[in-house]
């Protein structure tokens, strides 16, 4: 009986306090509650190539070789092979020499970072002229991502911000402080990872190479915000 009168006490003290300070529970306080989203186009300037070299039969140029003239087309336009070209993947099959007694396959996968566009289309035209052709799109990125996906974020809290503020002054009101912030993850879609659809806008005037446009990397971003309604 001492323990329940001592918890009852303390209970009716809890509540008093909270009525002599004034003080409200969150869930207490009139508040205005909206979303904001935020959306952003950013045009990539890292595209990641995938280029294979594969030595098939007897007589064809060797992937060394290959290799070589691959690294002479990237240096002639400025690459910088040793920051920006990468081997993915080595292999060897050996599936037909056992079967046929023939030549091994060998391959060798390439990863090639392009800062822009502008350079992909002669890229395109002077290795399919030592033979080199299968050249793929890995994904496309930006070299300041993070900072864009940080704008997205805080210009939805912005949106969300007037939302609220035309909302109080309809009723004759104001906002006050936020109480609540939510980020809203489903509505965030930074495709950067995505392979962008190319478009070939035309041939060049020098040198008559493809000019290629990239997709842009949407970025979206939606908050969920309470504010103080006073």
């Amino acid at each position: 009986m001492k323990v329940l009168y001592v918890l009852c006490c303390l209970i009716l003290w809890g509540w008093g306090g909270m009525a002599q300070t004034g003080e409200k529970n969150f869930i207490d306080q009139n508040y205005v509650e909206v979303t904001g989203t935020a959306e952003l186009e950013i045009v990539p300037d890292e595209i990641y190539l995938r280029i294979v070299i594969s030595e098939k039969d007897k007589g064809k140029k060797s992937v060394e070789e290959q290799e070589k003239e691959m690294v002479n087309v990237l240096k002639n336009l400025g690459i910088d092979v040793h920051k920006d070209l990468a081997i993915r993947d080595l292999s060897s099959d050996f599936k037909y020499y056992l079967l046929k007694r023939t030549a091994i396959q060998t391959e060798k996968e390439y990863q090639l970072c392009m800062h822009g566009a502008d350079k992909i289309g002669r890229l395109l035209t002077d290795l399919e002229a030592v033979g080199i052709s299968n050249i793929s799109i890995l994904r496309v990125d930006h070299s300041q991502i993070a900072k864009f996906r940080r704008k997205v974020k805080t210009d939805a809290v912005k949106i969300a911000k007037e939302k609220a503020e035309d909302f109080a002054g309809a009723v004759g009101q104001e906002i006050g402080r936020a109480l609540y912030i939510s980020e809203n993850e489903g509505g965030y879609y930074p495709r950067q990872n995505a392979v962008a659809n190319v478009r070939v806008r035309g041939v060049g005037s020098v040198d008559s190479t493809p000019v290629l446009d990239f997709e842009k990397i949407p970025l979206k971003y939606t908050v969920v915000v309470r504010f103080e309604l006073k």
